[in-house]
């Protein structure tokens, strides 16, 4: 093309086609050029940011000012996948203690490239910020964040970082793994807690593989809760104590997001692999223990406790899983198995008080029916304790 002016024109009468060759096609102009495979995927857009494919991204969701003025915001890390897939998040430390799940994230995110991701992994390691910063399993309120959703803008502290999550996380997956620890000086055996009558959330809960896997229902006001209304999967992920980083429960931790990951198809061949390796070596091993009911032990006297079981065993009804005895040695009471089962929880602490939590056994089914058909025991978990029913 050059910068002269086109002639004049003529009438289209006086134009005659060309007859020496062929009239070009002319290009569809229309058509969208064909992006790489990074820009195939649109951004992922949360709080004020945008993730493009194949990147990583760090940012805060605000919440509120603390004391001195400075910000108080909640740290998220996205990876934004360069293929299409689900959208996942992990969380941690909604209860301020409670630190294995931190240390689990950081794990995760440490295998994982978005260059080489399917989907989108939203991963924010601590929920309940002021809790963690003061070592407290609830904000400066004494309210319990898992008992604060959906929240409100206007709300308490604990109501407004509800929301916030929600509608920043929660509203954007399809999938959503919670990770916990037991509190009060209470231990867990690594065990997932889902619906495992809804068959996309046991399906999940199974590709997790946990020593076990409890069924349990919602309770008002969880973020598990508002998650289901909103239509997505939940697992929550339950494993050692508060204010601890327990090592056998991180490494179960990882290896079961990265299975779920994988379960999904969001991780590339090369993991699955190393996973299914894993599976290979572990194949004599029975597979996860299922539960649809579960108790606590209570202490028939006040007094020092001194248990003789372990998380992970096996216990038949009527069986003596300790004693109590007061500070000269007087035997009080015997501690004894109110049902068989499988030891999921401990009381850590030797003082107890008539009436207090000490063992929570779960009445575990055979390994591999994680609910649908040939279970008809319907009654969820019923434990009232923290650490042992719903979180």
């Amino acid at each position: 093309m050059t910068d002269e002016a086109p002639p004049e024109a003529r009438p289209i009468e006086d134009v005659a086609p060309p007859r020496s060759e062929p009239a070009r096609p002319v290009a569809d102009r229309s058509r969208p050029r064909r992006r790489s495979p990074r820009q195939a995927r649109p951004p992922f857009a949360i709080g004020s940011a945008t993730v493009s494919p194949g990147r990583k991204l760090e940012i805060e969701l605000p919440v509120a000012r603390m004391i001195t003025g400075s910000p108080l915001s909640i740290p998220v890390r996205v990876l934004h996948g360069v293929r299409d897939g689900p959208t996942v998040w992990i969380g941690a430390a909604i209860h301020g203690d409670e630190l294995n799940g931190v240390e689990i994230i950081r794990r995760v995110l440490g295998l994982l490239d978005a260059r080489r991701l399917a989907g989108t992994l939203v991963a924010v390691p601590v929920i309940n910020v002021p809790g963690f910063m003061n070592g407290s399993r609830y904000l400066p309120d004494r309210r319990d964040l898992n008992r604060s959703f959906p929240g409100s803008h206007r709300g308490s502290l604990a109501s407004r970082i509800a929301r916030l999550f929600t509608d920043e996380v929660v509203t954007r997956c399809e999938v959503g793994i919670d990770l916990h620890t037991g509190s009060d000086h209470r231990t867990n055996l690594p065990q997932i807690r889902a619906d495992l009558d809804d068959p996309t959330t046991a399906e999940l809960a199974r590709a997790f593989a946990p020593p076990v896997l409890m069924h349990s229902s919602l309770r008002d006001g969880s973020l598990r809760q508002v998650a289901a209304d909103l239509g997505v999967s939940v697992l929550l992920y339950e494993a050692g104590e508060a204010w601890r980083f327990d090592e056998p429960s991180i490494r179960t931790g990882v290896s079961g997001i990265i299975r779920v990951l994988a379960q999904l198809d969001m991780v590339p061949e090369d993991i699955r692999q190393h996973l299914r390796r894993d599976d290979a070596r572990a194949s004599e091993l029975a597979g996860p223990l299922v539960a649809r009911r579960s108790r606590w032990v209570r202490a028939r006297r006040t007094g020092l406790a001194q248990l003789q079981v372990e998380l992970g065993e096996r216990v038949e009804q009527g069986e003596m899983m300790g004693r109590i005895h007061d500070t000269f040695g007087h035997r009080l009471s015997r501690i004894m198995a109110s049902t068989s089962g499988t030891v999921v929880g401990l009381n850590l602490d030797p003082v107890v008080n008539q009436g207090d939590a000490v063992v929570h056994i779960a009445e575990t089914d055979e390994p591999g029916r994680a609910g649908g058909d040939g279970v008809e025991d319907r009654d969820a978990v019923h434990g009232t304790e923290d650490g042992g029913g719903e979180r």
